[in-house]
């Protein structure tokens, strides 16, 4: 089997779910993406002999994500927002329906899906004509409940054009291959998980509590949450100046753009299939879930050196219960670029453009 990238660019989805979780809201959860794959890859199986017999044979493994615009439907004055809500159809007798509360957000994002097919040879044209295949059923989906609209036809062709292409096989290929990639997927940001910063937080407050227990009354000790937390707010500090006695507050260092998100499932109770009434699906077991959460970074795909460390993929731990979506990302050594840093590099680059189970996570309600 040979190995192929398949880039899907400049898709506009409105209305798609930004409630990702019962804590997260913003961005579309990365199961939406996920699960996106899987449900495509299921209608090109179906529709075998009919459409292009290149597409319908494609395995999916993984998919990468790059957002270029998010436009949430909320409100815009004051301090606290709100959720641009829809006014339902009225009811028979005259009367108000009730308003369900709903997020939505407009998306301009590009998706990047490793697959494996069983020839062993592609020949561009027949690669090109797949990807044309898979975007044509792309167009009919929907993806984090939202629509699938058409691109916009002002963007020059190499950003709009679904692009297949043999992933080469040796490592200094790779990147040549991903750098041209990479500068097509401009100007954006792709999401990427880091773990590794949750449990160097989960440290620093430890080692604080630890301090503080000689002085002061013992309390709780620190918990994974309570670092989720802390990287999900901005915190302010003061700071005092013995010889001035002024006080200036200063804000947390943060080693990039950092959010809170959903990074998969954990399971809370079984039952054998058939013993839930009114369940989606009567030949499949049936499980109540809980959501799993973690830290993941918006990163500039110019930063990035490989393919995978912004893509996706879906690991279930049958003993643990645990469905996680996990990400190939590392760190750099040096320390990694804020926020603004990138946003300024990447604005230079787009001006210049010319073509598992994981102790860092948390399940909770």
């Amino acid at each position: 089997m040979s190995k192929h990238l398949l880039t899907l660019p400049r898709l506009r989805v409105q209305n798609a779910n930004c409630i990702s979780s019962p804590m997260t809201w913003g961005f579309p959860a990365i199961t939406a993406f996920t699960g996106f794959m899987v449900a495509l890859q299921r209608r090109l199986m179906q529709k075998a002999g009919e459409a292009n017999a290149l597409a319908a044979s494609l395995r999916f493994e993984s998919v990468g994500v790059v957002c270029h615009r998010f436009e949430p439907q909320v409100t815009t004055g004051g301090y606290t927002r709100s959720f641009a809500l829809t006014r339902n159809p009225v009811l028979q007798d005259g009367g108000t329906a009730a308003i369900v509360e709903e997020g939505r957000a407009h998306l301009d994002i590009s998706l990047v899906f490793t697959v494996h097919t069983a020839q062993g040879y592609v020949s561009d044209e027949d690669a090109q004509a797949a990807a044309e295949a898979v975007a044509a059923e792309v167009a009919g989906m929907r993806l984090a409940g939202g629509s699938i609209m058409p691109t916009l036809q002002k963007l020059r062709a190499p950003q709009r054009t679904p692009r297949m292409e043999v992933l080469k096989a040796e490592p200094e290929d790779q990147l040549k291959q991903f750098k041209q990639l990479r500068r097509r997927l401009l100007p954006g940001f792709a999401l990427v998980t880091r773990d590794d910063v949750l449990q160097q937080r989960l440290q620093t407050l430890q080692a604080e509590h630890a301090a503080q227990a000689t002085t002061t009354s013992a309390s709780a000790a620190p918990t994974l949450l309570d670092a989720w937390l802390d990287l999900s707010r901005i915190n302010h500090r003061a700071q005092s100046d013995e010889a001035t006695g002024q006080v200036t507050w200063k804000q947390d260092a943060r080693p990039g753009w950092l959010v809170p998100m959903p990074v998969g499932f954990a399971t809370l109770s079984s039952y054998e299939t058939g013993t839930v009434a009114n369940a989606r699906d009567a030949n499949t077991p049936f499980r109540f879930v809980e959501s799993v959460y973690s830290i993941g970074q918006w990163v500039s795909p110019h930063r990035l050196e490989i393919a995978e460390a912004f893509m996706w993929k879906p690991e279930y731990d049958p003993e643990l219960g645990l469905y996680r979506c996990v990400n190939g990302y590392r760190a750099p050594d040096d320390k990694a670029p804020s926020a603004e840093a990138d946003m300024a590099a990447e604005r230079g680059d787009s001006e210049n453009d010319t073509s598992s189970s994981n102790p860092n996570q948390l399940d909770f309600d």
